[in-house]
């Protein structure tokens, strides 16, 4: 068939598949190189474009580099962590401990992208019936600015394990903001073939095909082209690398 309209050249899409398949959370492999300003500039504008629900646009950016600021995460982080190892038991507990879970002082940068609860008003459009959609929206954000870092080369690791009021406290957030994501950024020695977690043996990607349903919940696709094609997929040997892009017909 002829190719839609509008859509991306071969090499276009190669470099977009590329980015979504090779993006890492990376922990252990930042280079103490700094991060050029129009660099970072280019990240920062491709998180400011992402969709939003209402255009309400709810995210900030607050660039860390001093390291008092950053010893004073790394400390939440290392109080929430050690309680968080408590939740598992034997060798779990011990695999846990062992984990490579955040690079706050190993990267070059972080950046914390928050969600300010109270913009755009009461009445944001299309808000009224999800209130949350501001969270999602900044979600969005952060993806944006994860695949253009993979695209420049940079690497981003997303810290969770903080106890967020905490963290607003440490990073002077007024009431109604939300931190939502805090990020390590940085070049990076490599990009690693799995995700750091699959390649420690924490978790395995769970099969496509076993997460598609049909209609209503729990109704397996038919077998058609779509459940051959995700059977084809999971076929394949190796990782996310190696998934082929699609190619225009």
């Amino acid at each position: 068939m002829t190719s839609p309209r509008h859509c991306f050249s071969d090499a276009e899409q190669q470099g977009l598949y590329r980015a979504i398949f090779e993006r890492r959370d990376v922990r252990s492999q930042f280079l103490p190189d700094p991060i050029p300003p129009a660099v970072l500039a280019r990240l920062l504008k491709a998180a400011h474009h992402a969709p939003s629900v209402g255009f309400m646009q709810p995210w900030d950016f607050i660039v860390i580099e001093r390291r008092e600021v950053r010893e004073a995460v790394l400390a939440l982080f290392e109080e929430a962590n050690g309680k968080a190892a408590e939740r598992f038991e034997g060798e779990r507990q011990a695999h846990y401990r062992e984990l490579k879970l955040q690079g706050i002082l190993d990267s070059p940068l972080n950046l914390c992208i928050t969600c300010d609860r109270s913009r755009g008003g009461p009445h944001v459009l299309g808000r009224d019936s999800i209130v949350e959609t501001d969270l999602f929206s900044t979600c969005l954000a952060v993806q944006n600015l994860w695949l253009a870092a993979r695209a420049e080369g940079i690497g981003v690791g997303w810290v969770s394990i903080l106890d967020q009021a905490q963290l607003s406290g440490v990073l002077g957030l007024p009431a109604h903001v939300y931190p939502l994501a805090y990020l390590c950024l940085g070049y990076v020695s490599e990009f690693l073939q799995q995700p750091e977690l699959e390649a420690e043996g924490w978790r395995s990607r769970l099969p496509l095909k076993e997460l598609v349903h049909r209609d209503t919940w729990g109704e397996p696709l038919q077998d058609g082209s779509l459940a051959r094609l995700l059977d084809r997929e999971e076929a394949q040997t190796g990782e996310d690398t190696s998934t082929p892009v699609p190619k225009r017909s």
